[in-house]
């Protein structure tokens, strides 16, 4: 299929042939922050408070998810922070792996870790996404949200 493109700045107006696409267009958009500080020791993955809900209107509607976690890194001694994307509680994503990390004992903040992924849920209920995190080494802190930082979570409805 041929494609055509307009310069709309120069003026030019019309429609473009076969414009007649369903797929990719926006069905919803949801959006939520969370800032409440969240401190772990533990490699056991913990919520970071940051988890928003969509219920897809169609079974063949894709999610899009963009997350960024703000605030992220280690509070001392050498270890790292791990990130990762669930739907509900099932691992969709490990967006970070080592946030923090640097080979030294001084607490290490990165600022923010970020995500942007396509989901296929297949259901048409109430889906929630979140991320969660842990430490790697299993004794030293990690933290998300750090002094209040803002974390933002939105999820968009692609129609089929």
């Amino acid at each position: 299929m041929a494609q055509t493109f307009l310069n709309l700045a120069q003026g030019v107006t019309g429609t473009l042939p076969n414009a007649n696409y369903s797929g990719g267009k926006i069905g919803q958009v949801l959006n939520t922050i969370n800032n409440t500080e969240v401190a772990s020791s533990s490699s056991t993955y913990a919520t970071t408070g940051l988890n928003l809900s969509i219920t897809p209107t169609a079974t063949s509607s894709k999610v899009l998810i963009i997350v960024t976690q703000a605030g992220v890194g280690k509070n001392s001694s050498n270890t790292k922070c791990r990130l990762k994307l669930q739907r509900g509680t099932t691992d969709i994503h490990q967006f970070d792996d080592d946030a923090g990390y640097n080979n030294a004992t001084t607490s290490n903040y990165v600022g923010s870790s970020s995500v942007c992924y396509l989901d296929s849920p297949n259901t048409t209920s109430a889906t929630n996404y979140r991320t969660v995190f842990s430490s790697k080494t299993n004794t030293s802190n990690v933290s998300v949200n750090t002094n209040a930082s803002d974390s933002t979570i939105t999820l968009m409805e692609i129609l089929a």
